[in-house]
């Protein structure tokens, strides 16, 4: 058996994971970061990148020329049709981006790599080493398959959870998810498309079973978000109050919906690429404590998407950013002790940006699962544009923590009456 001593050992290569490796090996930490796959690798999103995403990956260095750019979000739904573009503000950009995430999360973990970071592609975390204490010390992992697979032990004075939904090592630790947190589930495809250079990321706001207005209107979105390179997203996604994610019949409501979209898009049988595939979106901090005895959580397997729009890569990075801070400020405390209390700036921090954020994404859920009500919002609300502006930041997270215009004002007033998630 091989021991890899390392300073941080980071289990999950997606976003959230290569930001962390990013910042930390940046700081001139040690840092591991393992992964079963081999990339690049497939990952189930949207791939959709709003303003405080591109916010993000400025702060990390991407490069991010010749990227797919929008202007805005083109909104349909309550016989409406309107475009709202991104505003130009002084923390976010006026622009977001599209980029699929076998070249996104490639781009992450080579842009990690090249910081400094020890990367272990191929490589699967089995399970977490622990002291006399329970404190978390380590990682075992094997790497490679069969007869020729390597076991491997990583020390580490921290380990970070960042391998999804399942988060395996924290359910391990016995940090389950919460129950009365949301959950979401996103289906997406991928189509060839005359209108892949579209400048606008589409969200349709109804879904039907049948032709709208003359079927059952279910409790879900469509998106459309053009790559370019004559390839546009296409899915749906859902989302439930609870953990218990809702069970709708994703493949039947795709065809049934992209088959009544305008044919102008040309979202065939025939111009589709691969199959209609689905992944878990859990939400709002959905898993806690998101430090303790060493084991920290980041990305999916803490629960960092957002309730409003599913996102989660943009909370993913900047969580990535905190860690790598926190970690600098633990790292030179000379007790385990002085350390936990160190890293408690990790959680305290997501709290302070986002913990009223996503407790008011919470009760938007609770209402927006009822069709119903979703309906007359859209018929009623995207109308009045002064009101949308306001939806329009809440919804991407794009408005300004202080200062910044009335809007911004507005939800800072909304968000500082409402108790942390």
């Amino acid at each position: 058996m091989t021991v890899v001593q390392s300073d941080v050992v980071i289990v999950g290569a997606g976003p959230a994971g290569s930001s962390a490796a990013h910042y930390l090996a940046a700081l001139g930490v040690h840092v591991v970061i393992m992964d079963k796959a081999i990339f690049p690798r497939d990952k189930i999103c949207g791939d959709g990148l709003t303003p405080s995403a591109v916010n993000e990956l400025s702060l990390m260095g991407i490069n991010t020329d010749g990227w797919a750019r929008n202007r805005g979000l083109q909104v349909v739904g309550g016989g409406h049709d309107i475009k709202m573009e991104w505003p130009e503000q002084r923390s976010f950009p006026n622009y977001g981006m599209c980029r699929s995430r076998v070249e996104l999360d490639n781009d992450l973990l080579r842009h990690a790599e090249n910081s400094g970071a020890q990367v272990y592609e191929g490589t699967t975390a089995t399970s977490l080493i622990t002291d006399f204490r329970d404190r978390v010390v380590g990682v075992k992992a094997t790497r490679g398959k069969g007869k020729e697979a390597e076991e491997i032990e990583f020390h580490a004075r921290l380990v970070i959870d960042a391998g999804g939904v399942a988060a395996r090592l924290a359910t391990s630790a016995g940090r389950a998810a919460i129950e009365n947190r949301p959950m979401g589930v996103a289906a997406r495809t991928y189509f060839t498309s005359p209108l892949a250079d579209t400048e606008w990321m589409v969200s349709h706001l109804e879904l039907w079973d049948g032709k709208p207005g003359e079927s059952n209107l279910l409790p879900g979105y469509g998106w459309i978000f053009p790559l370019g390179n004559g390839i546009v997203n296409v899915g749906l996604g859902s989302v439930s109050s609870t953990k218990k994610a809702t069970r709708l019949p994703y493949k039947q409501i795709f065809e049934a919906w992209t088959r009544n979209l305008p044919e102008e898009w040309g979202f065939t049988p025939e111009n589709q690429q691969g199959p209609l595939r689905s992944a878990a979106l859990p939400m709002a901090f959905n898993r806690k404590p998101l430090y303790e005895d060493g084991l920290l959580l980041t990305g999916d397997a803490a629960g960092l998407v957002s309730p409003y729009n599913g996102e989660g890569i943009a909370p993913a990075l900047a969580a990535g950013r905190i860690i790598a801070q926190t970690y600098a400020s633990a790292s030179v405390r000379s007790t385990d002790h002085g350390f936990d209390l160190a890293m408690e700036n990790y959680p305290a921090a997501l709290k302070q940006q986002l913990g009223s954020y996503y407790m008011m994404g919470r009760a938007f859920v609770a209402l927006i699962e009822h069709p119903e009500v979703m309906r007359l919002c859209t018929k009623y609300g995207l109308p009045r544009k002064r009101l949308m502006r306001v939806v329009h930041k809440l919804l991407s997270d794009g408005y300004e923590r202080q200062g910044g215009d009335l809007t911004d004002r507005t939800l800072q007033l909304l968000t500082k009456l409402v108790p942390s998630a």
